[in-house]
């Protein structure tokens, strides 16, 4: 059966849209520079001095159309929006003296609306208000240069219309502002979730493995004058469980600095992190070592496969926490059994062992307890749930029952 891709390709997308944004770029330009235009002719058709009307609107234009990217830092959100309008202002004054430059056209409202909506979108509390008055107020004035050649009456019937506008324009940026201040509090509330949820990644990994290395460090020492034949095993379990901590501090910082390539597990063959039931063989084999208790791990096949990611990751994490926790609070065990069994649309997983709790242990390894809560959240934000506790007879067991129904891969 012949594949047929039903969605287009990701550089058709990225040139459609960019080809829609330079589209609408040169629609806002042509919106701005034609009345600009139309000014001009106005002011030569009635015989004006050009060169003010040509400053002021070289520097509303400016002000309007030079990209955020190539602003210079000494320009900021009010000086660019206020000194156009101050220079409007100013033209306004003199106008009030002098016929040669009495001129308004729609080039100069246009620029001075859209530097009321940049006044009140992007300048901060402080200047928010200031700008605003100043821009609005040279928009609504401007009709007063022409009050010696029009009446009063007449002149208040062109800067009603203008104060109507400005008002729009005033509203739309406020708009614009309370979206940017939501849309920035949760990307800080993203960034804030996405950092926890890399903290108790990097609890789940580094502290399992780092937990192997002190434990099984304590037991070398305590072979070196018995057993001294005996040490190869242990030091290269040790090797191993370090080499292990490094790679997930390295892919827990990949993913930190932005490198989603970095959190990719290339021998995975699949765009996921690590964490999910495939790597459970090598997780469960790798805790006993050659001088650790007898694991066994026992799933059935529905359990393997065909479940959504987020599933296998809270599954994989309660594995890794359990065993942890065995190394840190039950060192004696001898036996230590993982169960995976998926029923009726639900995930079962079980971690027990046999420990009694009475090895001692180095007081780094025993942990804060923000492991248990970490999976808490984790499960129960799944809809599932988690129970730890000990067996009836001896030894420990932690149960987690996470939903898969209706969650798709």
């Amino acid at each position: 059966m012949t594949d047929v891709n039903l969605l287009p390709a990701t550089d058709d997308i990225l040139t459609t849209r960019t080809r829609r944004q330079g589209c609408l770029g040169a629609t806002g330009v042509a919106a701005l520079v034609l009345p600009a235009a139309a000014d001009v002719l106005i002011a030569v058709a009635n015989g004006k001095t050009l060169w003010p009307l040509l400053l002021l609107l070289s520097l509303g234009l400016a002000a309007v159309l030079c990209p955020a990217a190539r602003q210079p830092a000494w320009l900021t959100p009010h000086l660019r929006t206020a000194a156009p309008a101050g220079a409007s202002l100013a033209l306004t004054a003199v106008a009030a003296t002098t016929e040669r430059v009495r001129t308004l056209g729609p080039g100069e409202v246009a620029f001075l609306l859209c530097l009321l909506l940049i006044a009140v979108r992007t300048c901060s509390p402080r200047w928010a208000w200031l700008c605003a008055v100043i821009t609005g107020g040279a928009t609504v004035v401007a009709p007063l240069r022409f009050h010696e050649v029009i009446a009063k009456e007449d002149a208040a019937l062109f800067a009603l219309p203008l104060a109507l506008l400005a008002g729009v324009f005033a509203g739309l940026g406020g708009y614009l502002r309370s979206q940017d201040h939501r849309r920035g509090v949760a990307v800080a509330e993203t960034r804030r979730a996405e950092r926890l949820a890399m903290a108790a990644d990097l609890h789940d990994f580094v502290a399992h493995h780092v937990t192997g290395i002190l434990v099984q460090t304590q037991m070398s020492r305590m072979m070196v004058a018995t057993e001294p034949d005996r040490l190869d095993p242990v030091l290269e379990g040790i090797e191993r469980a370090a080499t292990q901590a490094l790679d997930s501090m390295r892919l827990t910082v990949g993913i930190l600095r932005g490198g989603r390539e970095t959190a990719i597990r290339p021998e995975a063959g699949e765009n996921r992190p690590a964490g999910n039931l495939a790597d459970l063989a090598e997780l469960v084999g790798g805790f006993g070592g050659p001088t650790g208790p007898k694991t066994e791990l026992h799933r059935d096949a529905s359990a393997a496969r065909n479940l959504p990611h987020e599933v296998q990751a809270a599954a994989y994490r309660v594995v890794q926490e359990a065993l942890t926790n065995i190394r840190r609070h039950a060192s004696d065990a001898t036996e230590v059994t993982v169960a995976l069994t998926h029923v009726d649309g639900t995930l079962r997983v079980t971690v027990r062992d046999d420990g009694r709790g009475g090895a001692p242990m180095p007081y780094a390894a025993r942990g804060g307890g923000f492991g248990i809560v970490g999976l808490t959240e984790r499960v129960t934000a799944l809809g599932g749930t988690l129970r730890t506790g000990p067996r009836q007879d001896h030894g420990w067991e932690v149960v987690a029952l996470i939903p898969t129904v209706g969650r798709a891969d």
